[in-house]
């Protein structure tokens, strides 16, 4: 960063510029408004369903019907986008479900679009809500024990990619943290006919404890181990610039910093290296955890909540993926 050399009188006095709150505004550096937000949605089979998430205040799996209420109004809140998740009624170890033609996820997305047609729709594309172990790919069971079959696995996210985006997703956004995974994912859009159809990669995912209520409401604890073999160890700050690196040179539109909060230092740094479009994912814990503080009375869920965005927003992010989305918006707009 190249500062100004300070000017050699005595008389500055950087309190003149906060004096009112339309003044702060002339002068901030750095805003938050609707349309970076983005609201992620859980979305499972049935009618009229609302099921509340335990860890999640105010978050719930929805049915479609549902989900297309809790779009509609973020949508006339001012939210350009959402995130979906499915939650299928069966899953086994090939995860057919994430690419099946009339899958949970790709029926809302055709709702969507049919419905909402100027709501952005970005889709997860993982295959660990699908797989009956809750893992993010193909196991494979040896006397050494589990381990996660990389380029197997490349196959069966491709073809969950193309089949959203035949459903009609905006976006595509690979969570898998498998290699090459982008790279498979760019090819086979471009062989089915949707080479426009960018992708949002989750380019630096870390295996973090912050998913804990993620888990419940996306029914997607592995069933043994954990994702340390996958996904990046908190520590390492080099390798998510690597990580970037490869999915971009593979053909990602967007890159992702998840979690955000606690890894506002690797989002500015790929946003200050890369210069592309930038999302930070405000993971389940971030959220839950100010919902309980607020219950008790200990923060102001408002204040604490636009902060926070506010700090992702400064450390570099385009695109914040957040479940307090909707609330955002209305508090913005008041």
């Amino acid at each position: 960063m190249n500062l100004h050399p300070v000017p050699a009188f005595p008389t500055l006095r950087p309190r003149r510029l906060r004096q009112s709150a339309a003044l702060r505004r002339l002068v901030g550096e750095t805003h938050l408004n609707a349309a970076q937000l983005v609201l992620p949605l859980f979305v499972r089979g049935g009618r009229k369903l609302r099921r509340p998430i335990n860890a999640m205040p105010g978050v719930f799996q929805l049915s479609p019907d549902e989900m297309l209420r809790e779009a509609t109004r973020a949508q006339a809140l001012g939210v350009p986008a959402v995130l979906l998740f499915g939650i299928p009624n069966r899953k086994d170890n090939q995860a057919s479900g994430a690419y099946a033609s009339n899958g949970i996820v790709q029926q809302a997305v055709r709702l969507l679009k049919r419905e909402l047609p100027q709501l952005l729709v970005i889709t997860d594309v993982c295959l660990c809500e699908y797989m009956a172990h809750g893992h993010c790919g193909i196991v494979q069971h040896g006397k050494a024990g589990a381990r996660i079959l990389n380029d197997p696995t490349l196959k069966l996210l491709a073809r969950a990619a193309v089949s959203h985006a035949e459903a009609g997703a905006d976006i595509v956004a690979p969570s898998d943290m498998m290699d090459g995974r982008v790279a498979a994912i760019r090819q086979a859009l471009d062989r089915a006919g949707f080479s426009d159809t960018p992708i949002m990669s989750y380019a630096a995912k870390f295996a973090s404890a912050y998913y804990g209520p993620f888990r419940e409401a996306a029914e997607s604890t592995p069933q043994f181990g954990d994702r340390r073999s996958y996904q990046m160890d908190a520590g390492n700050a080099n390798e998510a610039l690597r990580e970037v690196a490869l999915d971009l040179q593979e053909g990602a539109d967007m890159v992702m910093v998840k979690p955000a909060l606690a890894y506002l230092d690797i989002l500015h740094r790929v946003k200050t290296t890369f210069g592309y479009p930038t999302a930070a994912y405000a993971v389940s814990a971030e959220y839950s955890m100010v919902k309980a503080a607020a219950a008790r009375g200990w923060i102001d869920e408002r204040a604490v909540t636009l902060e926070s965005l506010l700090a992702m927003r400064r450390a570099g992010a385009d695109i914040i993926i957040t479940y307090a989305a909707a609330d955002a918006a209305k508090w913005l707009g008041e």
